[in-house]
């Protein structure tokens, strides 16, 4: 059977990721990769990825039970800026050796973004680009920081009840970042934690 990976940053687990995953599964075996961010092997989370790898694992395991993989390949560790420039740093193909590890050559990755799918092609890694859904896990984050902040939001009706209950048990997670700077930084694309992204 084919296996399609699937990267995602999943912070939190949305409808749309559910309907993907669904769809996904339909025809093929799907891993899930969620991106995690390592200093020194402690996770690094911030406003803009406030759910730990572990919380993230939860919440699909709670939809998806065992019909899906689960896997922490997709780890970038610090410092950050080593795996760039794309392509030509030998950091991001060790990347792309390690979300490759134990999957075997039948194999897809699977985004929803057009200029994701032009960098997954450049790594060889057989990109399939499939269509953005409406719903954003940023804008479900945004809700989820208004509700912390005692405005009254729908944000429940974005997610899988068995994610909202995981989301409500660690409402502590949202309530510590709802106010915070957002401290991540954009490189080639990409969200990356400004803790970590140089040598300290």
């Amino acid at each position: 059977m084919t296996v399609v990976i699937y990267l995602a940053h999943l912070n939190p687990l949305t409808n749309a990721h559910v309907e993907i995953i669904n769809d996904l599964k339909k025809e093929d075996k799907v891993i899930v990769m969620p991106v995690v961010f390592l200093d020194d092997g402690v996770e690094i989370n911030s406003k803009s990825f406030p759910f730990s790898y572990e919380i993230r694992k939860k919440m699909l395991f709670s939809v998806f039970g065992d019909s899906i993989g689960v896997s922490s390949n997709y780890t970038f560790h610090a410092p950050f800026y080593r795996y760039f420039p794309p392509v030509l740093s030998p950091y991001s193909w060790k990347l792309r050796s390690q979300i490759l590890d134990g999957v075997g050559n039948d194999y897809y990755t699977y985004t929803g973004d057009k200029t994701e799918g032009l960098m997954l092609k450049a790594y060889r890694l057989n990109p399939r680009v499939g269509a953005r859904r409406a719903l954003s896990a940023s804008s479900v984050k945004d809700k989820l920081y208004e509700s912390a902040n005692g405005k009254k939001t729908d944000w429940r009706s974005d997610v899988p009840e068995q994610v909202a209950k995981i989301i409500e048990e660690n409402w502590a997670v949202v309530e510590k970042y709802a106010n915070s700077e957002d401290m991540t930084t954009r490189v080639a694309g990409m969200k990356f934690p400004k803790a970590g992204l140089k040598t300290r």
